[in-house]
C-alpha cells in the first residue's frame, strides 16, 4: 500500500528521520530524503534542502515535481533549532522565541503550501506533520528533576500549533483527496540523563521510553493507502503517557 509512493522526508538523516526512511524503503515506497546535510541526488534518494530557507524549499520541491512528475507523501519532520533552545522560560530571550517559530512552525507552513499545491493539481496525496505529546498535554517538570535537561517554551506551542494546522489543512484539502493528519511521539530514547530515563520510563504506562522504530511504522500507515479515509487526525504514538 506504499509501493512505488514518492514521499519526501525531511530531516531524513536524523533520529526519527533515518527510522522513517528505512521503514518507508522497507515497504515499497521511494523516501527522498530533504537534508542540509546530503548531497542533492536524487537517484540516491537525497535532496539538500534547508527547511528555514523560503527559496530552498520550493527549489527542492520543484526538483523532486521535475524528476518524478508527481509527490505521493510528505513527512515535515525535521527538527532545526537554536542553541540556546530550551532555556527557562524566564530565561528566554524573545528573538530566539521568534526565530524557533520561524524555523520549526513557519517552515512547515511553507513545505505544506509548496507540496499540496502539487498534490491538489494531481487530486491525490497524503501529509504526515510530527508534532510531540507536548504539543498535546503540559508538562511534567518533576521528571527533569536533578538532571541537566530542559525543556523549551517554544517547543509547546510549536508542536500544538502544528496538531491544529495539520486539521486546517485536512479540512480545506479533504475536497481534493488529499489528506493531513500528524503523529505525536511521546520520550524518545536518545542516551539522556539516566536519572530523566528512570523517571520517564517509571511514571509511562508501559514503563520505557519509545525508540525510533515505534514511530516510523505509524507513520508509514498515515501514508498509505490503508488509511485512505483517514483525515485531520493526530495519532499519539507514546506507550500511554497521554492516557493517565
Amino acid at each position: 500500500m506504499l509501493q512505488n509512493k514518492i514521499i519526501i522526508v525531511t530531516g531524513g538523516s536524523g533520529l526519527l528521520g533515518q527510522s522513517m526512511m528505512s521503514h518507508l524503503h522497507a515497504n515499497g515506497a521511494v523516501p527522498i530524503n530533504f537534508d542540509i546535510n546530503v548531497e542533492a541526488d536524487l537517484e540516491n534518494l537525497t535532496w539538500t534542502c534547508d527547511i528555514t530557507n523560503d527559496t530552498s524549499i520550493r527549489d527542492s520541491v520543484q526538483a523532486v515535481i521535475n524528476y518524478y512528475g508527481r509527490i505521493d507523501g510528505l513527512v515535515n519532520n525535521a527538527y532545526p533549532r537554536t542553541p540556546d533552545f530550551g532555556s527557562h522560560f524566564e530565561d528566554v530571550n524573545p528573538e530566539s522565541w521568534r526565530k524557533n517559530v520561524d524555523w520549526q512552525l513557519n517552515s512547515y507552513f511553507v513545505m505544506c503550501q509548496e507540496v499540496l499545491k502539487q498534490m491538489r493539481k494531481q487530486k491525490f496525496g497524503a501529509v504526515v506533520n510530527i508534532a510531540s505529546i507536548y504539543g498535546v498535554v503540559g508538562n511534567d517538570f518533576t521528571i527533569y528533576e536533578g538532571t541537566p535537561l530542559k525543556t523549551a517554551p517554544a517547543y509547546s506551542a510549536i508542536k500544538g500549533g502544528l496538531i491544529n494546522f495539520s486539521r486546517y489543512l485536512a479540512s480545506y484539502y479533504g475536497q481534493f483527496n488529499v489528506r493531513v493528519n500528524s503523529v505525536s511521539p511521546g520520550g524518545i530514547f536518545d542516551n539522556q540523563d539516566p536519572k530523566f530515563v528512570e523517571a520517564y520510563e517509571k511514571k509511562v504506562p508501559m514503563k520505557r521510553m519509545g525508540n525510533p522504530k515505534d514511530i516510523a511504522p505509524a507513520v508509514s500507515f498515515l501514508l498509505s493507502d490503508g488509511a485512505g479515509y483517514i483525515t485531520g487526525q493526530n495519532l499519539i504514538v507514546d506507550g500511554g503517557w497521554t492516557a493517565i
